[in-house]
């Protein structure tokens, strides 16, 4: 069960999911694509949702269905994209 309730974070999901770039599941280079899947954007969403809410660790959040390090990167890979302080806006705007 989700910490933040669906009715708050759906809409901060449907403005968000529309900056990101559209990524295959599997690394498209890597011959026989045997990788584990990538995590679904929207489980990363809403571990830094909940990061940001609570201000606790990353080991904190984490759970079977994302580790600490998966959050970890895909924030610093949304920061690279520069769409991780328009998360951050949008979050203190709802």
């Amino acid at each position: 069960m989700p910490v933040l309730p669906p009715w708050l974070t759906e809409p901060l999901w449907d403005q968000f999911s529309a900056l990101l770039p559209q990524r295959p599941l599997y690394h498209p280079d890597h011959p026989l694509r045997c990788h584990r899947p990538r995590i679904s954007d929207r489980i990363v969403f809403d571990k830094l949702l909940q990061l940001l809410r609570f201000g606790c660790p990353y080991e904190a959040i984490a759970d079977t269905t994302c580790s600490a390090s998966t959050i970890r990167s895909r924030r610093d890979e949304w920061i690279r994209l520069g769409i991780f302080s328009q998360l951050k806006q949008i979050a203190l705007d709802s």
